[in-house]
């Protein structure tokens, strides 16, 4: 029989859960895609994890124990571990990658690396939370000062955090749409007049930072090419982790059959 090694993955979208696999991270990612009965259509992504991490608050050394190959030598997909309170209980340090899966299977690996973008003062920008919680944002705030806000409002946030920004031509979007009755928002399954309505009272009142412009993500229903910048996680400590996305030339002529299906 095989001998499998084991993985230890964090799973950040569309759920947060914590899974113990035989399945290497291009097997695993098609297996949550196109392979599995269990999971939806749609993207999924998820972190490699050091298989030596160890917390008290998850039975690690008794579900890899159970995380064995099938008697007929096929390796065991799965064995979930935790699905509640998982980021919270993941330090920084012992996540190794971040991939982001497309819903025919194609995985983009990513690997840590410094956010070195100089950020404008007060520029609007739009953040898609993506785990523990999954609110759309409109904010005044650069990308730290989010992390920063969102881990230390725990009315609003949690301890630790993971988002990402989505690329969109803000200025554009309000001289098309002030004058318009019907208005066709530039992200899906967003409501085009709340988006408009948070753009505008950010625009107008600089004394306010931070809007909501829907409690649901949209990650299932955009492009990752819409995606700016990368993966930012926070935790209340002041601790980030950053997992920059390659740029547009370099995905279409590295990573072209992820970047082809990237939708």
């Amino acid at each position: 029989m095989a001998d499998y090694q084991k993985h230890l993955y964090m799973i950040v979208f569309p759920i947060n859960a914590l899974v113990a696999s035989q399945l290497e991270p291009n097997a695993f990612a098609q297996h949550y895609t196109i392979g599995s009965a269990r999971h939806f259509q749609g993207k999924v992504i998820f972190a490699e994890l050091d298989v030596t991490f160890r917390d008290p608050y998850f039975k690690i050394d008794e579900y890899l124990e159970r995380t064995v190959a099938h008697e007929d030598g096929t390796p065991k997909r799965t064995k979930f571990i935790s699905s509640y309170r998982v980021l919270e209980h993941v330090p920084f340090n012992i996540i190794k990658k971040l991939y982001l899966v497309t819903v025919n299977g194609k995985a983009l690996e990513l690997s840590p690396g410094p956010y070195t973008a100089e950020n404008v003062p007060g520029l609007i920008r739009i953040f898609q939370e993506v785990a523990p919680v999954r609110n759309l944002i409109a904010s005044r705030l650069d990308q730290r000062s989010f992390g920063k806000y969102i881990t230390e409002d725990t009315a609003k946030g949690a301890s630790k955090f993971c988002f990402t920004q989505i690329d969109l031509n803000i200025e554009e979007f309000l001289a098309e749409s002030r004058h318009r009755e019907v208005i066709v928002s530039p992200i899906p399954d967003s409501n085009p007049y709340r988006l408009l309505d948070c753009l505008t009272e950010l625009q107008q009142n600089t004394d306010k930072t931070v809007k909501t412009i829907s409690l649901s993500s949209v990650l299932h229903s955009i492009s990752y090419r819409v995606l700016r910048h990368g993966f930012w996680f926070f935790d209340k400590d002041g601790k980030e982790l950053f997992f920059p996305i390659p740029s547009a030339h370099e995905l279409e002529t590295t990573h072209y059959e992820w970047w082809k299906n990237a939708r």
